[in-house]
């Protein structure tokens, strides 16, 4: 057990179900190129923690882990991790409250490995706030992808200089002119296409669920109305992709979403 001000806060919200005084927000630890990434694994299986700590920590990454969902959130909130690996089987509270608990306080990177492998659980977890959604068995290749996709993420959203301008191999992006160039030549959108393209830049990098995306385009009445986004993401495919049958930017997660790539 952790010994800080935030675990018995964690223990106030299982006991009540009300919220307490949350920790003051903190700012993401800036990395230099000499630091190394300090990643949180919240995992209550003990072969896979190790598989996980030997792993990350083979690939660079300095690893703290926990075996329980309280632990988890006092870790994080004692010592702010730059990304959590996140299970959400726990013995004491299940991973979706967790990823609701960081939410409230920290943008932190959080991906999930689990061995539920069904749509609504992955829709459920992205709903909730992770960035990322991986199913056991997992290849550990793919997992340092994506701690590296969220961990960029991450950055970007920290550094003024990233957020005006987005840039993705021939694909440039410039909000503050809302000019849009491919292989240097623009790109007319309509309004519609604009708004959906621009909510999967703030989040390049980042499956962002059907739901979300309709919610944050055509409004929260829209939220089942997948048609609409069908329609407009071929469209966007059509304007942005050379191949828009095997696309390079707008990348589809099968029933759960999308992703624009960031590398």
């Amino acid at each position: 057990m952790i010994a800080c001000p935030f675990w018995h806060i964690t223990n106030y919200w299982k006991l009540t179900g009300r919220q307490a005084a949350l920790p003051a927000k903190r700012k993401p630890r800036s990395m230099t190129s000499g630091d190394h990434p300090r990643i949180l694994i919240i995992e209550d299986e003990l072969p896979i923690r190790k598989f996980l700590r030997i792993s990350l920590e083979s690939h660079g990454f300095e690893v703290a882990e926990t075996d329980t969902a309280a632990k988890g959130i006092g870790h994080a909130a004692s010592e702010p991790p730059d990304a959590v690996v996140l299970d959400l089987g726990l013995p004491d509270q299940d991973g979706l409250t967790v990823i609701q608990r960081l939410r409230e306080w920290s943008q932190v990177p959080i991906i999930v490995l689990s061995a539920r492998g069904r749509e609504s659980d992955k829709i459920a977890a992205l709903d909730a706030g992770a960035d990322d959604y991986l199913t056991k068995p997992f290849g550990i290749g793919e997992l340092m992808a994506r701690l590296r996709v969220a961990l960029r993420h991450s950055a970007h959203l920290g550094a003024k200089s990233d957020a005006a301008v987005f840039h993705v191999g021939n694909l440039i992006i410039d909000q503050e002119r809302r000019e849009i160039l491919l292989d240097g030549e623009p790109v007319r959108l309509t309004p519609t296409e604009y708004r959906l393209l621009l909510v999967l830049v703030r989040n390049a990098g980042k499956v962002i669920t059907h739901r979300q995306l309709l919610k944050e385009v055509w409004g929260p009445n829209s939220v089942s109305e997948n048609q609409y986004l069908r329609v407009y993401m071929g469209q966007l495919r059509r304007k942005l992709e050379s191949d828009p049958a095997r696309p390079r930017y707008l990348i589809t997660e099968p029933g759960v979403g999308y992703r624009l790539v960031d590398e």
